[in-house]
């Protein structure tokens, strides 16, 4: 695993990179009610203003402060994606998941390998498939054989920016599918594939209606909170987690000391591991993490041979995890351009 080397690369640069934008800005929305500036239109024919994603990104003004949506119309564009810090305020809209696809495949290091990366905060995706293709194309043979040895990390969406909100998209990967890095995120409707430790960071998000699919072996999550004081975590809220036939994974392992994960209202399969959680590097400081599972169903929801060290949550504990007191403290998400 190059998960510890790599994290440490990403909130490096982050800390870096994000001098230049202001975590609390507001994007204003466009003139006449708009809830846009105005429309950028990507389409691999003549017809549109650009034919890459990437030349339409670079278009839009430096620290621009007025949402600018980004159309992209139907199509597989093989391009890697990255919005840099000082672009805040876009809205990439897609045709639909099925039908709008980002891929590309690079590999090995998670903070250069991500199709698409999003740096600045107030980013909003809607409609969109992010797709890493490297392990894809060996997953006939690790299917064969059984085991991961082939893969590599191969991340689809790394995620730095706070106020980041996707919608209606897919995250297709195998080993580290989305680096959910910093910041507030919340994913709405995603559909989001792997085996490895393949929703993974220190992002403070809240996943909410997602289906997550199991395709091997593994960890689901591999979350990064470093210290008691951090705010970050995951929280999945009526999720749906399921996977191929025979595999079986672990809901999460401790990517940091504190690690925090929480299921809750979300039907969880046969592909859940019994023992549910791994201590990692971590053990014998497993009271330090805070995972739980409130409210689930499904034969994997069963807690009967649970790691002991599993959290039960109380009522005010469990609030603070809830979407209004985890993410959207400020109101930030009734302020999106959808």
């Amino acid at each position: 695993m190059k998960h510890r080397t790599s994290i440490s690369i990403i909130i490096t640069l982050f800390i870096i990179t994000s001098l230049s934008v202001s975590q609390a800005i507001d994007c204003k929305p466009g003139n006449g009610g708009s809830k846009v500036a105005y429309t950028i239109v990507v389409d691999q024919s003549e017809k549109a203003n650009f034919k890459t994603i990437q030349a339409a990104i670079d278009s839009i003004p430096t620290n621009n402060d007025q949402w600018i949506k980004v159309q992209i119309n139907p199509g597989i564009y093989t391009e890697q994606v990255t919005i840099p810090p000082e672009k805040p305020c876009i809205f990439l809209e897609g045709q639909s998941s099925r039908l709008t696809t980002i891929t590309y495949n690079a590999h090995e290091r998670t903070d250069i390998s991500a199709t698409f990366t999003s740096r600045p905060s107030n980013i909003v995706a809607k409609g969109i498939t992010f797709k890493n293709s490297f392990n894809r194309q060996l997953m006939q043979k690790i299917y064969k054989e059984k085991e991961l040895r082939h893969t590599v990390p191969a991340v689809s969406a790394l995620i730095y920016g706070d106020k980041s909100a996707f919608y209606d998209c897919a995250f297709l990967g195998f080993q580290d599918t989305l680096c959910d890095a910093l910041g507030r995120h919340h994913l709405y409707n995603c559909y989001i594939e792997g085996a490895v430790d393949f929703i993974f960071g220190s992002g403070q998000s809240f996943y909410e209606s997602c289906s997550i699919n199991v395709t091997g072996g593994g960890y689901i999550t591999a979350q990064g909170r470093e210290f008691p004081q951090d705010a970050n975590g995951f929280v999945f809220s009526g999720c749906n987690v399921y996977g191929l036939k025979g595999v079986r994974a672990y809901l999460g392992r401790a990517y940091r000391a504190y690690s925090t994960v929480i299921f809750k209202d979300t039907f969880l399969s046969e592909v859940v591991e019994p023992l549910g959680w791994d201590s990692w590097t971590y053990v014998g400081h497993e009271g330090n993490f805070t995972y739980a599972e409130v409210n689930c169903k499904g034969l994997g929801s069963d807690t009967s041979k649970r790691a002991s060290w599993v959290k039960k949550l109380d009522e005010t504990q469990l609030n603070k995890f809830s979407k209004s007191s985890f993410i959207d403290q400020d109101g930030w998400l009734a302020k999106l351009p959808l």
